[in-house]
């Protein structure tokens, strides 16, 4: 097996000069930025707030802090008034008569840097709630793509987008790890583990928290796979599900890194990329990646959880035995929220389980885990992310959950990290590794 040689595309050349032109920040740039993303659209929705202060009470952030900062739509304000001072209906006529709005610093910029970042999921609760329909969530998102050129984004994200970049993964997850992982698994297994195996079916992509904290993740879809009679194959370059230009807010890093996992799927002929839902790779991958690189996909993108809800419904899946704890799934905000799979995850969930329970305000309006958006690798967000975490313990302790269960690896990793700062006893788990627990045994083929 020979690892495709990393050669530097022209897309990646862009998204390295991007994050190169935003080492010394600019207020300036930051508000040609805001200009630039708000569209008809946005200026609508910009436009459209009533201030009525819903969203306040749908962000954890909020409500663990009862700081008006931390209103979602607050976090627009600096985009909000370079749209007003430039492009907003009689902007030129207040410009003409010495009244516009004034201009944004970056003293204010380096200030909302802790709102639009640390105190923002990007997982749009506070959509669901605003009653004027704006998609408060998408403007906070468009709003990062200023801060990000303007290089007043968290020297973390940074320098993680550097990583994925240079090595394939925000934390430097590469393919030797991933290779070494492989062979454990197959150890552990005693299943072959395809890798690089051209006109497969399925590609499996991988976060690189699967691969560095939970790599059982790869056994359990060897062994689903094998029972499913599936034709699948990892790739050994383009593994990494985890998109950082989303996190960051950068459109140029974003295509660099999506055109990876496209190359390499294009590259094995695969009719089908499965998505973890990690580090906004999910939504990245199926709803922005065409636009974000300008054509159609030759394949189809789904999310493990489609698949294996669509195996159980086919009778392909066959378990044996149940859970017996009391284990409520947590809604991944970007798979569940913004990406419509909700009854999928529940059902695949009820297989396996003897005492499925609802934590309350769970399905869409379920409370993020306080890590996505990139929160979870900023590390001056540590004490807020811990403090948001106090919705979810409600949610759990409300519902008397015994366990959590979900599909989404960051979610698993940020739990767990919140739940040990709680000094809680909630042991967190991954659905497919669940599934793959209480599957019937494969029985032998006869000797001949």
């Amino acid at each position: 097996m020979n690892t495709p040689a990393t050669v530097p595309t022209a897309l990646e050349k862009r998204a390295r000069a991007v994050l190169a032109s935003a080492a010394a920040p600019d207020a300036r740039v930051a508000a040609q930025e805001f200009v630039a993303q708000v569209s008809r659209d946005a200026a609508f929705q910009l436009e459209a707030c009533v201030r009525c202060g819903q969203c306040a009470d749908a962000c954890h952030f909020y409500l663990v802090t009862r700081d008006p900062r931390y209103t979602p739509v607050y976090k627009l304000r600096p985009m909000l008034r370079a749209y007003q001072r430039e492009r907003a209906p009689f902007a030129a006529v207040k410009g003409w008569l010495g009244l516009p709005p004034a201009e944004v610093t970056a003293a204010e910029l380096a200030e909302w840097s802790e709102l639009v970042y640390d105190g923002c999921n990007l997982c749009g609760r506070c959509t669901l709630a605003c009653p004027m329909g704006i998609d408060i969530a998408g403007l906070v998102r468009r709003a990062r793509e200023g801060m990000s050129a303007a290089g007043f984004a968290p020297a973390d994200l940074y320098k993680a987008a550097e990583r994925a970049l240079d090595s394939g993964s925000p934390i430097g997850v590469g393919w030797p790890t991933l290779k070494r992982q492989i062979e454990i698994q197959e150890q552990e297994t005693g299943l072959d583990i395809p890798v690089d195996v051209e006109g497969a079916d399925y590609l499996v992509i991988l976060s690189s928290i699967e691969i560095a904290a939970f790599p059982e993740t790869i056994g359990a879809l060897a062994r689903i796979f094998r029972q499913a009679k599936l034709s699948w194959t990892l790739p050994s370059a383009g593994f990494e599900a985890t998109n950082i230009g989303v996190q960051i807010g950068s459109r140029d890093v974003a295509a660099a890194l999506l055109a990876r996992i496209v190359d390499a799927a294009e590259r094995l002929k695969v009719k089908y990329v499965i998505s973890p839902e990690c580090g906004h790779a999910y939504s990245a991958l199926r709803w922005e990646g065409p636009n974000l690189l300008g054509r159609p996909y030759p394949f189809k993108v789904v999310h493990i959880v489609e698949l294996l809800d669509q195996l159980a419904r086919e009778g392909r899946l066959r378990t044996r035995g149940k859970d017996g704890r009391r284990l409520a799934f947590h809604d991944p905000c970007q798979l569940v929220r913004r990406g419509g799979i909700t009854a999928a995850p529940r059902r695949v969930m009820r297989g396996v389980s003897e005492r499925p329970v609802d934590m309350p305000s769970s399905g869409e309006a379920n409370f993020c885990c306080g890590g996505g958006g990139g929160v979870s690798a900023i590390r001056r967000a540590e004490k807020l992310r811990f403090a948001a975490f106090e919705c979810k313990k409600q949610q759990v302790e409300t519902a008397g959950a015994e366990a959590l269960v979900t599909a989404c690896a960051n979610c698993r990793n940020v739990l767990e990290d919140a739940i040990d700062d709680y000094h809680m006893a909630l042991p967190v788990l991954g659905l497919t590794e669940l599934v793959a627990q209480y599957l019937e045994p494969v029985a032998a083929k006869a000797s001949p």
